[in-house]
């Protein structure tokens, strides 16, 4: 007699994504793990040129479907847009990882208040708006996973970054606030906050021996993260498996934020 097969843990079969900010980086990264996992993914970003490549290296990495979405997220009615788009196209949302982030490492006495607005129109508010139309479409399936792409920054700030600390606090707020909201419709809120990423937006503060000498001593993994190591903790929260996990923050950052 043979064992009923069981099913393989963490699939995305079926489900379609969109991730915002995916042309390169952590959101490229996350973008091609849920495709591996078997979702059909849709990328964000404002260059079309670097979208469509992102795209066709996913379909290429993976064989999966993939497609693009280029949009700014500060544009609210772009964003609605594009999210009836992919509900046409598809005939469902059921992943939104809203990853779009800017930062500007400056003092708080150099910010000018539309500076600062802008920031947290971008990292705050852009996310808010979009979850808001992607939840109700979520709801309206009875299944949904709302992620989004907070930062160790939120939780223990370093001088020269009020903005983003500040901003990025609000967007793990505003992640457990939906959690709440939004939790007996079927869809779950939670957060990745990432530490120390070698990316290409990283790439003069890893060239720069003083603060790589600082992330050694910081991370107790003594090391930067490699980028594809986001992409697990992505396929986790978006997957069945984590279908009791709601308005947590998963930290991804080799143990930076537990050390003394």
């Amino acid at each position: 007699m043979t064992e009923p097969s069981l099913p393989r843990p963490f699939r995305l079969d079926g489900r379609v994504a969109l991730v915002t900010g995916a042309g390169r980086g952590l959101g490229l990264e996350m973008a091609k793990a849920l495709a591996s996992a078997g979702a059909s993914v849709i990328v964000n970003g404002r260059d079309a040129g670097r979208l469509e490549e992102a795209a066709q290296a996913i379909r290429a990495a993976t064989g999966r479907q993939a497609g693009s979405a280029p949009f700014d997220v500060a544009d609210i009615a772009a964003g609605q847009e594009a999210l009836a788009g992919i509900v046409r196209e598809h005939g469902r949302l059921d992943i939104l990882i809203n990853n779009v982030g800017v930062r500007d490492r400056r003092p708080l006495r150099d910010f000018s208040a539309e500076e600062a607005a802008a920031i947290v129109a971008t990292n705050l508010v852009a996310p808010t708006m979009l979850a808001r139309e992607a939840a109700e479409i979520m709801a309206a399936q009875g299944h949904g996973r709302l992620i989004f792409v907070t930062s160790i920054a939120g939780q223990a700030a370093l001088p020269r970054d009020p903005i983003y600390t500040a901003a990025k606090a609000g967007l793990a707020g505003l992640m457990r606030a939906l959690a709440v909201e939004y939790g007996r419709t079927g869809v779950t809120s939670n957060a990745i906050s990432p530490g120390m990423f070698a990316t290409q937006t990283n790439e003069r503060l890893v060239a720069d021996a003083d603060f790589s000498a600082f992330v050694d001593v910081r991370v107790p993994l003594g090391r930067w993260g490699r980028p594809h190591e986001i992409g697990p903790a992505a396929v986790f929260l978006a997957s069945d498996e984590a279908s009791f996990v709601n308005g947590h923050e998963l930290v991804v950052d080799g143990g930076q934020t537990v050390r003394m």
